[in-house]
């Protein structure tokens, strides 16, 4: 018995585990100092990663320590809370949530709606209307409390180590973004006197720039593909459910979290950002081009 005892602790020790977080498991060592890393330690380099110490003190390149910066996979600089802008994001949902709870013409005023009253009477309010902000603040608007917190889970599930990952703009960029093209799509093909809210598409574009990045990193896709896949069952069997703004978040959340990480080292930031645009763009014409239909 003791010397199977001892055998399971030996076998146990001889996973790596990552230096700077000594819970994780991991198959990948710094291509310097050859220490075991986990993929939030991961700084994307020439060949293989190297851990944030050695970029930071410049270990090995010739430079001085300034002249290196600890980057991550997609080019951003590593920061010492990874987890901020997702912090920030679910403050922003969550008093939102309060204020609207307190004062249900705020609610109205929020939320994403097409244009409204409906004929015959003369529109006074909606994206038609001119209140094209409605795009973005109804990304932040959630009326039940079973909706915010099933997004903010979500969004401290995906978002945290997405922006670790990705860095905080760009992964700021990449919120935003699906939030808007999910919001487009429902305004595109959606009812103009539906009223439409909560970060359901900014979440599914999480969930597309995690499929993404793990793909890119080589890991196992099928829970991220199974919880994926689940996502969009119930986006399309229950009620009261915009499956527009989910496969809007969906699709811009693929196109920009491929380009960020994915981009060419050379010019990753000219990619990143030029896709950013690009689709925003995009984004842009089809709200003018629906505009103007129920103009």
């Amino acid at each position: 018995m003791d010397d199977q005892a001892a055998g399971s602790q030996q076998d146990a020790h001889s996973v790596p585990h990552c230096y700077r977080h000594p819970d994780r498991e991991t198959g990948v060592r710094c291509t310097r100092c050859e220490r075991p890393i986990c993929p939030e330690c991961m700084v994307d380099a020439s060949v293989g990663f190297q851990c944030p110490d050695c970029v930071r003190t410049g270990s090995g390149t010739g430079h001085a320590p300034s002249a290196s910066m600890p980057r991550n996979l997609a080019g951003g600089t590593i920061a010492a809370d990874p987890h901020l802008i997702t912090k920030i994001l679910i403050g922003i949902n969550l008093a939102v949530f309060i204020a609207v709870q307190i004062s249900t013409p705020l609610l109205n005023d929020l939320v994403l709606i097409g244009r409204w009253p409906p004929e015959p009477f003369l529109p006074m309010e909606g994206v038609a209307d001119g209140e094209w902000y409605r795009l973005l603040t109804s990304v932040f608007t959630h009326e039940q409390i079973w909706h915010v917190g099933f997004n903010m889970l979500s969004l401290w599930w995906l978002g945290g180590p997405l922006e670790a990952m990705l860095g905080r703009a760009r992964y700021l960029a990449l919120f935003l973004i699906s939030g808007l093209a999910g919001s487009t799509l429902a305004y595109l093909l959606g009812a103009p006197t539906t009223a439409t809210l909560g970060a359901s598409g900014a979440v599914f574009g999480l969930f597309g720039a995690t499929a993404v990045l793990m793909r890119r990193l080589n890991q196992d896709m099928r829970p991220i593909i199974a919880l994926l896949v689940i996502n969009l069952i119930l986006t399309f069997t229950w009620s009261n459910i915009s499956w527009q703004a989910h496969i809007g978040g969906l699709v811009a959340g693929l196109v920009v979290g491929y380009a960020m990480v994915h981009a060419p080292r050379e010019k990753r930031s000219l990619v990143q950002y030029g896709t950013c645009a690009l689709v925003l763009a995009a984004i842009a014409v089809l709200v003018l081009l629906r505009t103007a239909q129920l103009t």
